[in-house]
């Protein structure tokens, strides 16, 4: 009989048999939560206490996911959920002080940025990094896709199912559910219509210009 295995199934396989012995029972104990199946894979920097992770979730090598609970003199109480069926590729940034809410069944393409704090430069005789941060939330809907490179800022809500394009930058809005945003700043450019049973283009304000 002849084996036909390939050296990246043997390594895949190995990989997920010595991360579950090592690494998972690691990440049990020290996440606020960590669900069944779930996975980060190389991370740049975590922080377990202010984590809680659904079952299921997959994430990719270089994350940064960063609860911040001090910054300069001011201190913060962070909590970042990622529900269940979540994935999310390479290179996520992630800085939290306050809430950010990652629902369920969520695709997050390769080095997105999502944050609830922004730098103030109202003072201009000190520099943005060493004035007091202000500090928002970020939730987003159920069954979103978010393409590579998109920012998404402090008081961001995304309603479910919404897409957003490759290198938008949302700046900090509540949107409904099942549309599509592009652009920096991003605008709704799609809307699904369920009485015409198909996507249709808006305005900026996400009123249907197609009948």
């Amino acid at each position: 009989m002849k084996l036909n295995i390939s050296i990246e199934k043997v390594c895949y396989h190995t990989s997920r048999f010595s991360y579950y012995l090592t690494v998972y029972p690691i990440y049990k104990i020290r996440f606020q939560e960590f669900g069944s199946k779930s996975k980060i894979l190389k991370p740049l920097l975590i922080t377990p206490p202010y984590i809680r992770i659904k079952d299921n979730v997959f994430v990719r090598n270089g994350a940064r996911i960063e609860g911040v609970s001090k910054y300069l003199n001011k201190y913060y109480t962070p909590t970042i959920t990622i529900e269940s069926n979540v994935s999310i590729e390479q290179n996520i940034h992630l800085t939290c002080a306050n809430k950010i809410f990652i629902s369920k069944n969520t695709a997050i393409a390769a080095n997105v940025t999502i944050t609830d704090i922004d730098h103030p430069y109202i003072d201009i005789h000190i520099p943005p990094e060493k004035q007091d941060i202000s500090v928002g939330q970020v939730l987003i809907g159920e069954d979103c896709k978010i393409y590579n490179n998109a920012v998404i800022l402090p008081n961001t809500y995304l309603g479910k199912h919404t897409i957003v394009a490759a290198n938008s930058v949302i700046l900090g809005n509540k949107y409904p559910d099942y549309c599509i945003l592009a652009g920096a700043p991003a605008k709704i450019i799609k809307r699904y219509s369920f009485d015409k049973q198909a996507w249709l283009k808006t305005d900026a304000e996400g009123n249907f210009i197609e009948l």
